[in-house]
This record gives structure tokens, sequence and C-alpha cells, in this order.
């Protein structure tokens, strides 16, 4: 088959970067992701015996210098430092030359929140100090776009350059319009992915406050549950992830590696509630399905599917449901599913990103990762979770799901490149 597909290009992807609470570094948050290691933890960025959870999926001695120089970092809130990390990775894993082909390699850079640390840090110096104090790097810290303007600015990329803002949807946003600007001839090579680093005092109380974060203070490790009967809640988490995007013949003529085809992206918005998903699940199948058909796949085909799947009652049911009605019910009994945040938690706006990586490294290995701490049957979820333990089998199509507060639902295809 010829690199244009139905007219247009085909876009593959050549690297991985991530710096996730599994690991700093791709094999890394692998190999424990697939041995059922859990990531969380108690807090450590701050004194949280006066808030409700205690807890929470840190990154574990992730260093900033390794990758930036000190005075360009201290300029830079977490959540930028995070995703310069896995794009640096991703850049030497691919063997890109952005020296040379900078004009046609662009960034989409995705977070949920943005630089929450900064904001925090700006507010109270105001209030403590008086505003001649504020940091005057406040604001470029704060503003999600600089997640996506430093990986830009510290790798030389000089083509398209987006960020996305769609909460817990915006990572696979970001490399589904990643995929387009090469679709459409506007770059050769995209890096794509997302980034958050939200655990802080104002990040925990207002998730906390909603009660959306769970309370198993006593046992952190098993308190992220997704599809589980016993499950309260996410544990928040935090990580950066990045994927190489690359035009097929670009890549083929550089002789680069391809890990899968990104195949098919589908996009809905569920118009019904700030937080709580469409509770018809016709919204979110509706972005399944388009994703399906961008890919020309029939739902048989699907081989893996990664879930959204949060470790909350309503979502988790929710996610069954669009399965169900995305597939039809008799495929979707068949497919392997998990939810990847039982390991890491839920990193928001960084979740659809190494929950992609997740899926490409599932068609590479030919293992699906399990969702732990899956102990009690849910009568509303009931379909192959691959509960605590990883699993072989012969990936060729994965689906990587996230869907957002807001409505916002995104759905991806990536496909093993036989031809």
């Amino acid at each position: 088959m010829s690199a244009s597909l139905n007219g247009r290009r085909r876009v593959v992807i050549t690297g991985l970067g991530a710096v996730t609470p599994l690991g700093n570094d791709v094999e890394s948050s692998w190999q424990n992701l697939l041995a059922g290691e859990s990531g969380a933890g108690p807090i450590t960025h701050f004194d949280s015996s006066d808030f409700h959870v205690h807890f929470a999926c840190e990154l574990k001695e992730f260093d900033p210098a390794q990758w930036l120089d000190r005075k360009q970092a201290r300029r830079m809130d977490r959540f930028a430092q995070i995703v310069v990390a896995a794009a640096r990775q991703a850049e030497a894993d691919s063997g890109i030359d952005i020296d040379k082909e900078g004009d046609r390699i662009g960034a989409s850079v995705a977070t949920g929140i943005g630089g929450l640390q900064s904001y925090q840090d700006c507010y109270d110096t105001l209030l403590q100090k008086g505003p001649t104090r504020v940091n005057p790097f406040a604001i470029p810290c704060i503003i999600p776009n600089m997640g996506a303007g430093w990986v830009s600015m510290e790798l030389g990329t000089r083509g398209p350059l987006a960020s996305q803002c769609t909460a817990c949807a915006a990572s696979n946003m970001a490399i589904g319009d990643g995929t387009d600007q090469i679709r459409l001839g506007r770059a050769d090579i995209m890096l794509c992915g997302g980034t958050e680093a939200a655990i802080n005092e104002v990040g925990i109380a207002g998730f906390g406050a909603m009660r959306a974060l769970s309370r198993r203070n006593d046992d952190p490790k098993r308190a992220s549950r997704p599809f589980d009967g016993e499950r309260d809640g996410f544990v928040m988490g935090e990580a950066g992830g990045i994927v190489v995007l690359e035009e097929l013949e670009h890549a083929k003529a550089r002789g680069a590696k391809i890990y899968a085809e990104v195949a098919g992206y589908g996009l809905s918005s569920d118009a019904t509630h700030v937080t709580e998903p469409d509770p018809t699940g016709e919204n979110p199948a509706r972005a399944m399905r388009n994703a399906f058909r961008d890919a020309g796949i029939d739902p048989a085909e699907v081989d893996y599917i990664n879930a959204h799947g949060t470790s909350t009652p309503l979502g988790d049911a929710s996610e069954t449901r669009v399965i169900k009605m995305a597939l039809g019910e008799e495929s979707a009994r068949k497919t392997p599913i998990s939810s990847t945040k039982g390991a890491t938690g839920h990193c928001l706006g960084a979740a659809g990103a190494i929950e992609a990586i997740f899926s490409l490294l599932a068609i590479r290995d030919g293992k699906l990762p399990p969702t732990i701490n899956h102990e009690v049957e849910d009568p509303e979820c009931d379909l192959d979770y691959i509960p605590n333990e990883s699993r072989d089998a012969d990936v060729r199509v994965a689906v990587s799901n996230s869907f957002g507060f807001g409505g916002h639902n995104a759905s991806i295809v990536f496909k093993r490149l036989d031809d």
C-alpha cells in the first residue's frame, strides 16, 4: 500500500518519551506497569495533614536538571519541566534531526490545567508580600500553552505549534490534531502529547471538594481500582508523555523504526454536564465509532482497548456502556480492556499521552497491561478488564479512549504497520 490512504498522507509513530509515576522513562514505566506495580504513595510535595486525601501518584526522584539548564528550569512550572524531559527522550528515540528539518517539525502539547503550582505561588506571594514581589515569570509559568512553548523553544521545532486544554481528553486531541497537521501537509513530523503537575494544595483541595478523589488513606496502592465494585474515586497523578508522529514515506526514507500507524481519530461532545458523563453513553460511543470510521476498520478488528477508566463510580460504569455501544455487545465481550490508571493514577491532561504510549507498546511487545486492584465484581462493569496480571496477545489494532470534564470525548486507533 502506498503512503496515501484514501487520498491522504499516512502518519506513523517513530519515537516515544515519558516521565510517569512508574518511572522516569518509557521502558521502566512499561516494565513496572506490566509487573502490576502502583505509583501511589504519601504526598511529599506539601503537608497534606489538614486535607481529606493524603496520597497521590507522584513522580519518583525526577530531576529537571537532567534535561534542562538550571536557570531555564527556574523559569518554568513543573508541568513544563516534565514535558520537556519527555520530549527530549522522544527526540532521541526517534533519531530525528530537528536542527536540519525544524521548519517541517511541529509540536502539539496538551494540559488539562497548566501551571497550577505557579498560580498558587503567585497568589501566596501577592497576599503575603504584595504585588511588587510577584515573580515576573509568573504568567508565563501559569498559562497552559507554555508546555508546548517550552518544547518548541528547547528542542527548536519551528513548524506548527499548538496547545490543547480540554481536560482529560487533551492529550488524545493533541495527538489527533498533530496527525491532521501531517495529513494536511503542514508538517512532516509532530511532537505530540501532554503533561500535568497538579499535586499541590489547590489541586488536591479542589478535586477533593468535588469528592472525585479516593479517600483510601490507609491503603494508597490499592486506592485506584478501575471497574472494581468498591471503587470510590481516582488518585491524582502527574506525568508527561510525548510521541513523535511522522509521515510514513518520510520515516521510511530515513530508515526509522516504526511503532505503529495512527490509523484513526474520533471526537464528539456530550453537551450534558460539567463533570458527569453522558448518561446515555451515545456521545462518547460516537467518538469511538468516528475513530473506527476514520481508520477504516470494523469494531471486531479491535484487539485491545486502553480505557479512560478513572476509578470513579459513574465514569467506569458509563464507559462500559460506551464500549458495548461502540463495538456491539458481542465484540465488546471478546475484546480485552484495561485501565492503566490503576497503576499511574489519573494524570489528567497527560493521561492520554502516556496511555497512547502504553497502547503502542502493547502492539510492539504483544503484552496487554493489567487493570490492577480489580478484586470485586460490579454488575455494571462486566467486560474483560485484564484483572491484576498482564497477558500475552497478538495486538494489531489498539484503541485509546479519553473523556474529559465538560463533555470532551476523543478516541484514537493505532494499527500495526503490516504494509
